[in-house]
């Protein structure tokens, strides 16, 4: 199976400018990324897809492999998407590029349902929130999946509304998909819908269409970097995972 890592990064974030060349010791953020998915054998190619010349000459400097796309695209999957038409191949791997601390062993768990069932459409990441201002941040997606961890919905609130019982087993989205050729030609070729509007939740354009989204359990905790906060949080986790390696 042929299977391309795609790392979407756009410069233009309406939270935080500029992310992926937010400086994290020393290298870009992006640069974390690329590295995790190079590390990941099942990838034939490992790409970032930017539309911004800032983005573009860095990673040509870092001699990260690049290619620009159209300055249209509304969400990184319609840029893997594009990614997708130019280059062949039988699964697309989308890694966001505000993860800096993804694991490839995180990124690897995306792509084995593919391996063991081949009429899988659209795979996606899901962690156990463990800190409680995670489920009242706006910022961090939480998922609800019925018993076949197929997804039901996700939002931006904390559902489903704990009425009865304490806030345990909530799932936060970690930003990894896994993409059929097919289901990306649907993505591209179908209009948001008002949930996906609402929530500004790209996945939930499969959701809405009643396409299956598979979801996958991992360990890892990451942090996406949607704020300076998250920024700065980054920043002290690898500061402390350097000093503890020396």
């Amino acid at each position: 199976m042929d299977i391309v890592a795609v790392i979407p990064a756009r410069y233009k974030s309406s939270r935080f400018p500029g992310k992926p060349l937010a400086d994290i010791l020393g290298k870009p953020m992006i640069w974390y990324v690329y590295n995790q998915a190079k590390k990941v054998s099942y990838f034939s190619e490992v790409f970032v897809a930017t539309d911004d010349d800032r983005i573009f000459n860095k990673c040509t400097e870092m001699n990260i492999k690049v290619i620009k796309t159209s300055e249209e695209h509304k969400t990184g999957t319609d840029r893997v998407a594009e990614v997708a038409k130019r280059i062949k191949a039988d699964l697309y791997v989308n890694i966001q590029g505000d993860e800096p601390l993804i694991e490839s062993k995180t990124i690897e768990a995306a792509i084995k349902p593919f391996l063991e069932n081949q009429k899988i459409d659209v795979t996606n990441l899901m962690t156990k929130i463990n800190k409680d201002y995670e489920l009242i941040d706006s910022n961090i997606p939480k998922v609800v999946v019925n018993k076949n961890n197929e997804a039901i919905f996700l939002s931006r609130l904390p559902i489903p509304y704990p009425k009865n019982v304490n806030s345990d087993g909530y799932y936060k989205q970690v930003c990894v998909y896994g993409f059929t050729p097919e289901s990306l030609k649907f993505f591209s070729e179908t209009d948001r819908g008002k949930i996906e509007k609402i929530e500004d939740i790209e996945i939930l354009r499969f959701i809405e269409n009643r396409l299956i989204v598979k979801f996958v359990e991992v360990k890892q905790d990451t942090v996406a970097v949607d704020t300076k906060r998250d920024l700065e949080i980054v920043r002290k986790i690898m500061t402390e995972k350097n000093r503890y390696n020396k």
